[in-house]
């Protein structure tokens, strides 16, 4: 009888800590969950937040964003064939 005490004892306490360990787990990943969604969402408002000045392309008049436009000495292109066309 007492063996079986023991046991049953040994037993509760192992389901206790499986129990507590698969809790922990869980928080764990909902706060891994919870920080990847704050992140995706500062990254969108940061995006959302600062407008890219756009240029038209002198020779065929695609817009696109400053920083990805080749200057020339007539103004913006979308690539470097275009600004030699454009300026001979």
């Amino acid at each position: 009888m007492k063996y079986a005490l023991v046991a049953l004892v040994l037993v509760l306490a192992f389901f206790i800590w499986r129990h507590k360990r698969r809790q922990r787990l869980r928080e764990r990943e909902q706060h891994h969950a919870e920080q990847a969604q704050a992140a995706a969402r500062k990254q969108q408002e940061q995006a959302l937040a600062a407008p890219v000045q756009m240029v038209q392309c002198h020779h065929c008049g695609l817009h696109l964003p400053l920083s990805d436009a080749t200057p020339g000495a007539l103004g913006h292109y979308c690539d470097h064939e275009h600004r030699q066309r454009a300026e001979g």
